[in-house]
């Protein structure tokens, strides 16, 4: 059996910016740090490029940047902050890249993830193609190469998502293992196979065919390993957590079987200290006792292309029992066991947010069509502002938009139509919905973008959205 490894981390901190500063204020709960992002990146991300091993007597070894290592992506709206706060964390994200290119036969560890975290099956299909059109540029900027897989917030999957993902190339995601819904060996005439998350074989890739014709593969992660890291003390010890991941490999078949778990990168050193150093002697152990080989998604994939095929359950996730209710009703999933059940303020917040949606759509459209012929597609480009508000940048950015140079009253109008758009991008940041309490930082988060929204929509079109 060819036995290979990957560890893929799902890096993410949802836009924490005040809307109207462009800044991310004081936040007391991140005490001694200024802001969630700042502590964060101290106890993680800095830890992560540069790694400590330990030898038996305790003393350094080597250090590494396990980025260098594993599979991962990282948020666009992380990635535009530590570009800016956090410039040698960014460096080593992007530099680790492109060395694993050199190790992994030309494909990188990085993967593109949707832009600002919503749950893709809860959202228009307008908002789809935006989240996944917009993370996907925002990598190639910053990259440099176009990305072969997707992460989905929350692995938050149905079939109209994984559409949008191969209109525009991905070729895989990863999901959790209860999301597979059944599974068979590809060829005229097999039988479907009903599996669940204890019993589908987690180390194949499979083939999902979508209603259109078109297939996308999919890379259903290892469940209790996964779940031991985030959760059950497995990053205690690196060598443990090599164990755990090799006991995932089955019975000698002959065949080349990937063994890989997934799970918030945040683990390796926020929430769990010293969880960097788990992951660089995990790797260690793997590599120098010849267990395995580490590998990522893409190189698996061109070196085996998938003999079976899946199907999912639609509108499922990694983090809700019940499918993607979390982010949309009372559902009992909370992250304090003790306040399930009470969270009847999701539904209506979710209501809000879809009548905002629709009421700037209106506005945005009927009043964007003065300049561009295609409002929406306009959207879509408009991230190229976003990553670069340079004064030449915006003013080619609107010429070319609109064919023409415009007034000074029309580009502040032009420019505060996809502001608002943006904000009506960003209030469905999922972490609004995912906590248990209205008033806590996420949910009012999301909730001053839609009062950004509606100020905008009041200066261009004078409506008081607000009751």
């Amino acid at each position: 059996m060819e036995k290979y490894v990957c560890i893929h981390g799902h890096f993410y901190q949802p836009p924490r910016e005040n809307p109207w500063l462009e800044y991310v204020e004081l936040q007391d709960s991140a005490y001694p740090y200024h802001d969630w992002n700042a502590r964060i990146t101290e106890e993680c991300y800095r830890q992560n490029a540069a790694s400590r091993i330990l030898g038996p007597d305790r003393k350094i070894i080597e250090i590494v940047n396990n980025y260098e290592s594993i599979s991962f992506d990282f948020g666009p709206t992380l990635v535009y902050w530590l570009e800016s706060h956090a410039p040698d964390v960014y460096e080593r994200v992007l530099e680790a890249d492109r060395i694993s290119r050199e190790r992994f036969s030309g494909h990188g560890c990085a993967m593109a993830q949707a832009y600002n975290h919503v749950i893709l099956p809860l959202a228009s299909m307008r908002d789809k193609h935006t989240q996944v059109l917009w993370g996907i540029e925002d990598f190639k900027r910053r990259f440099q190469r176009d990305p072969e897989g997707m992460w989905l917030p929350e692995t938050a999957v149905d079939l109209a998502t994984l559409e949008v993902l191969v209109d525009y190339g991905i070729k895989f995601t990863i999901l959790a293992p209860r999301q597979a819904k059944r599974t068979r060996k590809t060829g005229a005439g097999r039988r479907w196979r009903d599996v669940n998350e204890s019993d589908v074989d987690t180390t194949v890739p499979y083939i999902c065919i979508l209603p259109s014709g078109r297939q996308i593969v999919l890379f259903f992660y290892s469940g209790r390993p996964s779940h031991d890291i985030a959760y059950g003390g497995l990053l205690h010890s690196g060598e443990n957590f090599a164990r755990r991941i090799m006991d995932s490999f089955p019975p000698e078949d002959g065949q080349a079987h990937l063994a890989h778990v997934a799970t918030d990168g945040e683990s390796f050193g926020h929430h769990h200290h010293h969880g960097d150093m788990a992951l660089a002697y995990c790797l260690h152990h793997i590599q120098e006792n010849r267990l395995a080989k580490i590998t990522t998604y893409a190189e698996f994939l061109a070196k085996f292309p998938p003999e079976y095929e899946a199907e999912i359950w639609e509108s499922s996730s990694w983090s809700c029992a019940h499918g993607v209710e979390r982010w949309r009703g009372n559902c009992g999933c909370a992250a304090d066991p003790s306040r399930s059940g009470r969270q009847q303020w999701r539904a209506p917040l979710r209501h809000a947010m879809d009548w905002l949606r629709d009421k700037i759509a209106e506005v945005y459209e009927a009043r964007m069509s003065k300049y561009h012929p295609d409002p929406w597609k306009l959207r879509n480009e408009y991230i190229s502002v976003i990553n670069d508000r340079s004064q030449e940048n915006v003013r080619n950015f609107i010429t070319k938009a609109a064919g023409r140079e415009l007034n000074h009253e029309d580009k502040v109008t032009f420019l505060k139509l996809l502001e608002m758009q943006r904000n009506g991008l960003l209030m469905y940041t999922s972490c609004g919905w995912f906590f248990d309490n209205l008033c806590g930082i996420e949910a009012v988060q999301v909730l001053m973008y839609a009062a950004r929204a509606m100020q905008l929509c009041h200066e261009i079109q004078s409506w008081n959205l607000e009751p």
